[in-house]
């Protein structure tokens, strides 16, 4: 018989976005695409949006791998990070509060406060092919026919690629058929997530978020600061605003003199535990 492995874990959520936090700074973590998905399997396995696995790095406090409860890798996660910030510093892996992350986005940095983790988030993206989308130059609110109707759509990446879509109401939007005719459309080679967004006033959108390799989730950090640079892109904010999605509120800032994203929100917890491989 094979020999099992006893692997420890934490699980952690930002605003009802979860995730298994796994620390292999070791580097002998070998988890197959199968062994991805069981773990985040609600039913077979512990359950999660995305699995976070905290690695050594030679260019930053330490590295963040990602991977979508599909089994696919993704390049970033917003609500992730904070998590992972939180775990390190409350496992006591670290005792600093402020962070650099090596991410398949870039450098991340995160600062610890009290209740919330604030993540700078780099510039935003606009150019098409480094979104990436099949288009050159931007897509500022531009048209995209799917198999689920017409959309208006604008392209950001947060290092990860969105196509946010501005609505007069989020309410009753049948987010399981919109999101996966965006998502797999072939204007984007890498798939996209989807952001449905109806602005409130000039400081507070709401939103809906379809994530790629996910689905429908309670909150997404990346699709949030996406939203806040589409909507100022599109006049139609300021430059901070609160986002409010079904598992709660971000704060996002986009710094005039830096051309930086800025999020702030909450990182909790859930329980601890190990698992057999």
């Amino acid at each position: 018989m094979p020999k099992t492995r006893l692997i420890k874990f934490a699980k952690y959520q930002g605003l009802g976005n979860d995730f298994i936090v796994i620390d292999d700074r070791s580097g002998s973590l070998k988890l197959s695409k199968k062994n991805i998905i069981r773990l985040c399997d609600r039913r077979l396995g512990i359950g999660c949006d995305q699995l976070l696995i905290v690695r050594a790095s030679d260019t930053a406090d330490f590295k963040m791998a990602l991977y979508n409860r599909d089994g696919s890798s993704a390049e970033m996660c917003g609500n992730g990070i904070r998590c992972l910030a939180r775990f390190l510093y409350s496992a006591k892996v670290t005792r600093k509060k402020n962070l650099t992350f090596e991410t398949a986005a870039g450098l991340i940095t995160t600062k610890m406060q009290n209740g919330s983790v604030e993540v700078d988030m780099g510039e935003p993206i606009l150019d098409g092919e480094r979104v990436p989308i099949n288009h050159k130059g931007m897509m500022i609110n531009s048209p995209l026919k799917t198999s689920a109707g017409s959309f208006n759509i604008t392209a950001v990446s947060m290092g990860n690629p969105h196509a946010v879509i501005f609505v007069n109401s989020v309410d009753d939007l049948p987010l399981d058929k919109y999101g996966p005719a965006v998502e797999n459309h072939p204007l984007f080679p890498k798939k996209t997530n989807v952001e449905f967004a109806q602005v409130k006033t000039s400081n507070k959108i709401v939103l809906r978020v379809w994530e790629r390799g996910v689905g429908a989730t309670p909150a997404c950090g990346t699709g949030a600061c996406a939203t806040l640079v589409a909507a100022v892109m599109n006049k139609l904010t300021g430059r901070s605003v609160t986002v409010s999605l079904p598992g709660g509120s971000l704060k996002i800032r986009w710094d005039r003199k830096t051309n930086h994203v800025f999020m702030t929100g909450p990182a909790q917890e859930s329980f601890t535990g190990s698992v057999k491989f």
